[in-house]
């Protein structure tokens, strides 16, 4: 049994959460949870947006699963995300985009790639400062040790995993010192998987590359600033935040996430979509080795998906968070 802290996070948080729990127990999942709060929910409990709490869980733990937390912008505390990825060291942030049956897209081909994001510098570094009253900088960090670990991952993923290709996203056209330090780290790392075809892209390019044709890509290893803008574009392409899981991994421990928002124009009501909040949790059992359960739970979802009778609001049904889960639940093999 494993013990796993959960974060059910702010807005729809708690709601998915739920749900996502209630999934758990009926396929047999040997996870018990140690319940922690971050957010405004640890405002609200500790008078702390990430209380030491739940710090300590997380140390203990190993491995956590989290619901969206809110993030001020511009002003207000440092963003929770940000924070447990530096604490943690979590330098890799997974994102796996695959369509799903039942979820219409623009890609009726079907969209299969994996997003690598350098997690803990570049621009997220948190350098940066106010010159006078009507200027601003930050600072974008690349090392040589960061760049290397991220690629060394993304290549580690793909050998183990069939995938063929990894792609390189830059700006080093432009910025040649920093975003050059990166390719010469990822193109280092590349001649060690002589199996993996490498190339390179210009973000800009890619962006647009993505959007006419995604079935080119297959894994994209991307700094920190890249990887956040195409992991939410390539999240997008197969039906949205939604439906998409995210993972932050490092050498000593994991935090897996619904990467959405809070949605609090819908909190409390019983609707949210619980889908990427189990698909975080599927990736969760996939990482402690529980791979038959997450194969069991992934496929229900699927199912349901698929006969699109039980589909929450933003997938055009009219089910509820709970209706979704107790379908889910009913598909279970």
């Amino acid at each position: 049994m494993y013990k796993v802290t959960l974060i059910p996070g702010d807005g729809i948080g708690p709601e998915i959460s739920e749900a996502m729990q209630n999934v758990f127990a009926a396929a047999g999942a040997p996870v018990t949870w140690e319940i922690c709060y971050a957010g405004q929910a640890g405002i609200t409990q500790y008078s702390d947006p990430l209380p030491e709490q739940t710090l300590a869980s997380i140390r203990h733990n190993k491995v956590a699963l989290k619901g969206p937390l809110t993030t001020q912008v511009g002003e207000g505390y440092r963003s929770i995300n940000v924070s447990l990825r530096k604490t943690f060291d979590l330098y890799c942030n997974l994102r796996p985009v695959k369509s799903l049956p039942g979820i219409k897209t623009r890609y009726p081909e079907g969209v299969d790639l994996v997003v690598f994001r350098e997690n803990t510098e570049d621009l997220y570094s948190g350098a940066e400062h106010r010159m006078g009253s009507h200027a601003a900088v930050g600072l974008k960090i690349i090392t040589e040790d960061a760049s290397r670990r991220i690629a060394q991952a993304a290549f580690e993923y793909a050998s183990a995993h069939g995938r063929k290709k990894v792609t390189a996203v830059h700006k080093a056209n432009i910025m040649k010192l920093t975003d050059g330090l990166f390719l010469n780290c990822t193109r280092e790392v590349a001649k060690k998987f002589p199996d993996i075809h490498y190339d390179e892209v210009i973000i800009d390019n890619l962006c647009m590359q993505l959007v006419v044709q995604p079935q080119k890509y297959d894994v994209l290893l991307a700094p920190n600033l890249y990887g956040d803008i195409i992991s939410d574009l390539c999240a997008g392409l197969v039906g949205g935040l939604g439906v998409v899981p995210g993972a932050n991994i490092g050498t000593e421990c994991a935090i897996f996430e619904a990467v959405h928002g809070t949605a609090p124009d819908i909190a409390g009501k019983n609707i949210a979509n619980p889908a990427a909040m189990l698909l975080s949790g599927g990736m969760m059992l996939d990482y402690l080795g529980e791979k038959v359960v997450a194969s069991r739970i992934r496929a229900a979802l699927e199912k349901v998906l698929a006969d699109g009778e039980v589909q929450t609001p933003d997938l055009g049904g009219k089910a509820t968070t709970s209706d979704m889960a107790a379908a889910i639940i009913a598909n279970l093999k």
